[in-house]
């Protein structure tokens, strides 16, 4: 397993300056964020660190060999938008945008492209599922044609009021999972798997990792914390921005230990990259990078040297 981040954590750098940090920490490698350029749609997207419009072999010879000068790998791209937005036109624009940074990937020697199935919120799993089926039967196909393996991360996306009631990713349960692998059972469909968001949802951040080894192409490390006094207050059916917090790995409620021993059973020897949306270290580049730090320490001992 390689320890890495998302940089999505630090756009205010460039990827030179990204890699030089990384570096520096000791990480093996980071997740590279691919939106398009332009203003960002929510926190913690629209960050460009590849702009893959137009993207050459040659441009890809460059940022190559820009990671191996610090000694720092690419774990693979990174778009999280929502393919199946009940706007058709930004539905076409980002499914356009996907097809770019699947494209961009081999051009890197890169196999892995993580994002999200996406989700029509007001309607239900099932009202979803015909147009799930022809929005990514095309796209996993052309993943094939190209190499490259799709992990999909099975974040809500529902916590405030423009998510809500559905949320906008469908992946978000091993019952969802069966299905959409079931569907499409495409070897280059798959999972970025954070354990988080089975704490959010109040179930057991381990329990799918046996059956879904195979389906493991990627993890995101981040934690989580449901606060129960909160929760007494207002219910789990309120927004769950009332009653929940992220946090760094190892301030929350995953057991690190007992999650890394269990990857290590199921034989994953895929990037591991941290995430910080922790509001903890506040909204500063310093707090973010110390963010960073505090969790490669945490995570650290987990990763053979």
């Amino acid at each position: 397993m390689k320890l890495g981040f998302v940089t999505a954590i630090l756009p205010e750098l460039n990827l030179d300056q990204v890699l030089a940090f990384a570096a520096r920490e000791g990480f093996d490698c980071v997740e590279v964020m691919c939106w398009p350029v332009g203003k960002a749609e929510r926190r913690f997207a629209g960050v460009t660190h590849i702009d893959v419009a137009g993207f050459t072999k040659t441009q890809a010879d460059d940022v190559n060999a820009l990671a191996a000068r610090h000694g720092v790998s690419l774990s693979g791209l990174g778009y999280y938008p929502n393919p199946l937005d009940p706007d058709l036109a930004a539905a076409k624009r980002q499914v356009d945008h996907l097809k770019k940074v699947i494209a961009a990937a081999p051009k890197l020697g890169l196999k892995n492209v993580n994002t999200f199935v996406g989700r029509d919120w007001t309607k239900t799993i099932d009202e979803n599922w015909p147009r799930f089926l022809k929005t990514w039967k095309p796209l996993l196909a052309f993943a094939e044609d190209h190499g490259v393996k799709i992990g999909i991360e099975n974040c809500p996306m529902s916590f405030t009021r423009d998510e809500w009631p559905g949320g906008k990713n469908l992946a978000v349960s091993p019952v969802i999972w069966r299905r959409m692998f079931s569907d499409i059972p495409s070897k280059n469909f798959g999972l970025n798997y954070d354990p988080s968001h089975f704490v959010l949802q109040r179930m057991d951040p381990l329990s799918p990792l046996v059956e879904f080894k195979n389906k493991l192409f990627h993890l995101h490390a981040k934690d989580m914390i449901v606060h129960p006094e909160k929760l007494n207050e207002v219910g789990i059916f309120d927004f769950p921005k009332h009653w929940h917090t992220p946090r760094i790995p190892g301030f929350g409620e995953v057991d690190w230990a007992q999650f890394m021993a269990k990857l290590y059973a199921v034989g994953y020897n895929g990037p591991v990259c941290i995430e910080v949306e922790d509001p903890t270290f506040g909204q500063t580049l310093a707090g973010r990078k110390q963010a960073v730090s505090v969790s490669g320490n945490v995570l650290r001992p987990f990763f053979p040297r």
